[in-house]
């Protein structure tokens, strides 16, 4: 398969970008991968990169988009962090992918059982992580239940699947709300922002 072209990129819609990566998802839960010379398509992408998809997700090493996604070589462009929340920077670098790079399609993608998340129920605290800790801890106080304090921990699977989920959510909304080039994009339809959770025993993404 070779790799994606400025004709091909341009092709795409947000709606077909992202039915790509559901269909690229159901290829890897499945074991069916497409078959890819990907010494060829770093051939193809020598001269120039055409991805249609940006996804922002964590640096879990279980998490890998362009696997999960069964994606190729300059297909997407991939922003790790752990935790997966968006500051300047981030920021930054997804104008650069949409606006400039023409990619179709955003991503936000959290995960279960999420250690970054574990780390914000727990309110975890050492060196730099503190900061990062710092931004994911909004998402567990708008977490209303368990109401009784001693089951909101990292304990509580279920409570830190609940806050990563709110994590992808609020940080959608961080994204419409400090990067107005994203968010005249989407509202003149040129791309999509959508949310995504991965669960981490079966290798299926749900979107919303």
């Amino acid at each position: 398969m070779k790799a994606h072209t400025q004709e091909t990129q341009a092709a795409m819609t947000p709606t077909s970008s992202l039915q790509a990566l559901k269909d690229g998802n159901n290829r890897f839960v499945n074991s069916n991968p497409i078959n890819r010379n990907l010494l060829e398509q770093i051939e193809d992408t020598s001269t120039g990169q055409y991805p249609f998809a940006t996804v922002l997700h964590c640096i879990d090493s279980r998490v890998s988009a362009e696997l999960i996604f069964d994606q190729g070589i300059g297909d997407l462009f991939s922003i790790r962090i752990a935790g997966n929340f968006v500051n300047e920077d981030i920021l930054g670098s997804m104008e650069f992918a949409c606006k400039l790079a023409g990619t179709k399609v955003l991503v936000v993608m959290g995960h279960t059982a999420c250690g970054a998340v574990k780390g914000a129920c727990d309110h975890a605290r050492m060196g730099n992580l503190t900061a990062l800790i710092n931004k994911l801890e909004p998402a567990v106080a708008a977490v209303a239940e368990p109401a009784d304090e001693s089951e909101r921990t990292s304990k509580n699977i279920d409570f830190v699947n609940t806050v990563a989920e709110k994590n992808v959510h609020m940080t959608i909304d961080n994204i419409r709300s400090r990067s107005q080039v994203l968010k005249e994009m989407e509202d003149n339809g040129e791309i999509a922002i959508v949310g995504a959770m991965y669960d981490i025993k079966t290798g299926v993404v749900n979107f919303y």
